[in-house]
């Protein structure tokens, strides 16, 4: 799997990344000695009550989109130079529901409002669950796209737009679904590559209500003549399609070199599993809530969605509340000095889905157990990376044996690759070395599949990765006995 890939220096491209706590719009230099990146905007981003749900506040983000793409603009005429390409990463399964004239008819429900639990049984009946995971290999998750779309009431006359897609249809005027974003929606073949329109038939739902797919590195078109002005940048300026699940993205930048690793993308959720060439739609894989989503490239991302660092940011935004402010190194290295061996949950519990009290909620899981975690916030803490590095270790152990592959090494993506506590307590758990980063993973990989469509890169994954792993800071955490 090694390999380089070709470069051509002077490719600047804008990649827009947003999750669910926060965005950013980033500027990405590519070279033969890696990929720089430089934020040029951030912005906040979070669930707000509207009109009775949970939803995203799409017109306050779509402004910040455009905000950071005139900095952008600004930064890189500064340094004489032009933006080849935008691409666009989000959160996956939510969507935007747009009119025949284009607009945007509500602000998105979040994946966090509970209105999707009343459309599963519903759904259910229709078509059977094993019936669905043989088709999509889609891991059951309640607020599945899916099952958002059964609880809407009306759609006649309307088409659904993921959330990157709405962005990008903004920008250009087309619409499109990116396939590995489509992948997640629960109405898309894993095997065909295709939507699955028999059970978009089979819900009610027009053949039609999603607009046609788009491949990562084909293009959606050139901004819109307004869009382009109020932002500062030439009209023939491209919207790439990238990865546009972040998750996709982030994998795409994995800087494995061998085959035989398994990923944690882990930030506000944990996505932990293994790229595969082809789906595993067995009823042992779907028992085990595993999914099947696309990669770039037609790979396919076999995986685990897990509860994340969530946890911990809610808890903290609890303290902040109660006036405990402490700096994160300073809580990790706390939880930290205590001993192994304490209180643990299930991360992956909907219980603890919605914001709302995290320390107590899981104090209140803990003693369900039998056990006791004291209120205590390095205590708390500590029984988060616990839990999560447990759970890590056994979805990895599944997915080996589901997939009948071996892992030899673990990376860490994202957020998560800077905690060290739980970088080294994965080591621990799985016995396997873990490598840690590149912390900025999903806006490396959207920066490098639209360097490639442009031609200022080469080759498969294996070589993006390869620049990768030359261009990134990594730190390696081998396994410590002692500490389990």
């Amino acid at each position: 799997m090694n390999g380089h890939a070709s470069t051509v220096d002077g490719g600047v491209f804008a990649a827009v990344d947003i999750g669910a706590s926060s965005g950013r719009v980033i500027l990405g230099r590519v070279g033969s000695d890696g990929v720089q990146l430089e934020v040029v905007h951030r912005f906040p981003n979070g669930v707000v009550e509207i009109d009775g749900g949970l939803r995203w506040n799409f017109d306050a983000l779509f402004a910040e989109v455009l905000e950071g793409l005139r900095a952008a603009a600004t930064v890189a005429a500064v340094q004489g130079e032009r933006i080849a390409s935008i691409g666009i990463d989000t959160w996956a399964v939510d969507y935007g529901l747009v009119n025949t004239a284009g607009e945007l008819t509500a602000q998105p429900f979040s994946y966090r409002d509970d209105r999707s639990r009343a459309a599963v049984e519903p759904v259910h009946r229709k078509l059977d669950p094993a019936r669905l995971y043989a088709t999509t290999g889609l891991q059951f998750l309640q607020f599945n796209t899916i099952y958002q779309l059964a609880a809407e009431k009306d759609l006649d006359g309307l088409q659904a737009l993921l959330i990157p897609d709405l962005i990008a249809f903004l920008l250009t005027g087309v619409r499109r679904t990116e396939a590995t974003n489509a992948s997640t929606t629960g109405l898309f073949d894993a095997v065909a590559g295709e939507w699955a329109t028999e059970f978009l038939s089979a819900l009610g739902l027009r053949r039609d209500l999603f607009p046609p797919l788009i491949q990562p590195g084909e293009t959606f078109g050139a901004l819109l003549p307004d869009v382009a002005s109020a932002v500062g940048l030439p009209r023939d300026t491209k919207v790439v399609a990238v990865g546009s699940h972040d998750t996709a993205s982030a994998v795409a930048a994995v800087p494995a070199r061998e085959d035989d690793f398994a990923y944690i993308s882990s930030g506000t959720w944990s996505l932990v599993g293994l790229e595969l060439k082809h789906p595993v739609l067995t009823e042992a894989s779907r028992e085990a809530n595993f999914t099947n989503e696309r990669g770039v490239d037609g790979t396919i991302r076999y995986l685990r969605n897990m509860g994340g660092l969530w946890l911990l940011s809610e808890c903290q935004r609890t303290w902040a509340a109660e006036g405990f402010r402490p700096e994160l190194p300073a809580l990790l290295q706390a939880a930290a000095a205590l001993p192994p061996g304490g209180p643990q949950i299930n991360p992956d519990d909907p219980y603890f889905i919605a914001p709302d009290n995290m320390p107590e909620r899981i104090r209140a899981a803990v003693r369900l157990t039998g056990d006791v975690l004291i209120d205590d916030p390095a205590a708390i803490t500590r029984c988060i990376m616990d839990s999560l590095a447990t759970g890590y270790a056994r979805t990895i152990r599944d997915a080996e044996k589901l997939a009948d592959r071996s892992v030899e090494m673990v990376h860490v993506v994202g957020g998560g690759s800077q905690n060290q506590l739980l970088c080294q307590l994965t080591a621990d758990v799985t016995g396997r070395k873990v490598v840690a980063g590149p912390v900025e993973a999903t806006a490396l990989g959207n920066v490098l599949v639209q360097a490639r469509a442009a031609g200022a890169v080469t080759g498969g994954l294996a070589e993006l990765r390869a620049l990768v792993a030359a261009g990134s800071p990594l730190q390696v955490f081998t396994p410590q006995l002692t500490r389990l």
